[in-house]
């Protein structure tokens, strides 16, 4: 976290900085990316607070912060919006953003084939790993609870298969893994969410499945990308992660 800046940055030059991260362009067709919110008169960007959605709570957040950007990962207009009134939550979030003269910008899939993050730069959304040793799918579960800091996930074991089963190939997709995932030969598909039907045709077919809600399997790439547009910025801003952001599903 950067210390803040007395006299911020333009909205400009932080939009200049996030493109040169990851381009709008390389957002899939039917995204909604980009700077969603601009005031009329934008304040100098001092603080920025990054989220993986924009909720109330989060609003009233980055409000108590000072807030003048907020960056959230899911676009919160993403059906288009046939009004601007205070009758439901997400025209609330935009009404209080142009009401506070808070940018609001969304990277979204533009993020999935960023240089150095989960897939590899130039080759589609997600990843195929081959691990050095094989490890069980029990010991798999630790690591993917122990990375995402999550006390739980769901496990789906392939047929005829144990928690002790070895695996040695990892399919993983952030987010909602059904469509990248369809058809990839691995011992194991990790990922935030999929359709029932398609778990049960990976299981059928020797596939592993583990969920781990489809949020926090995103959501741990905005602490490196802190550290990243802080750099980005020079550390003339402060860029703080939201402490109010996360899954709304719990297991109870």
């Amino acid at each position: 976290m950067a210390n803040k800046s007395s006299e911020g940055l333009a909205l400009k030059h932080v939009l200049s900085k996030l493109h040169a991260f990851a381009s709008p362009a390389l957002a899939e067709s039917w995204d909604n990316v980009g700077l969603l919110v601009e005031p009329v008169t934008p304040r100098p960007i001092s603080n920025i607070l990054l989220t993986n959605d924009l909720t109330e709570a989060v609003m009233q957040e980055a409000l108590e912060l000072s807030t003048d950007l907020i960056i959230s990962y899911h676009p919160p207009i993403f059906v288009p919006l046939k009004s601007l009134t205070t009758k439901t939550w997400k025209e609330r979030l935009i009404a209080t953003c142009l009401e506070n003269r808070v940018a609001l910008y969304s990277p979204h899939t533009s993020w999935d084939v960023v240089k150095d993050g989960i897939p590899v730069a130039g080759h589609g959304t997600g990843r195929l790993c081959v691990l050095k040793k094989p490890i069980s799918i029990l010991e798999a579960v630790d690591r993917v609870k122990k990375h995402i800091s999550i006390p739980y996930v769901r496990l789906a074991l392939a047929s005829n298969k144990d928690q002790d089963s070895l695996i040695t190939t990892v399919a993983l997709c952030p987010g909602s893994g059904t469509s990248v995932l369809k058809g990839v030969k691995a011992d194991l598909w990790l990922t935030g969410e999929m359709f029932h039907h398609d778990v049960l045709d990976a299981v059928h077919k020797g596939t592993h499945v583990i969920l781990c809600n489809h949020s926090d399997s995103e959501r741990g790439f905005l602490t490196s990308f802190a550290d990243t547009l802080t750099k980005l910025l020079d550390d003339k801003v402060c860029v703080r992660l939201s402490l109010s952001d996360c899954d709304p599903l719990k297991t109870v």
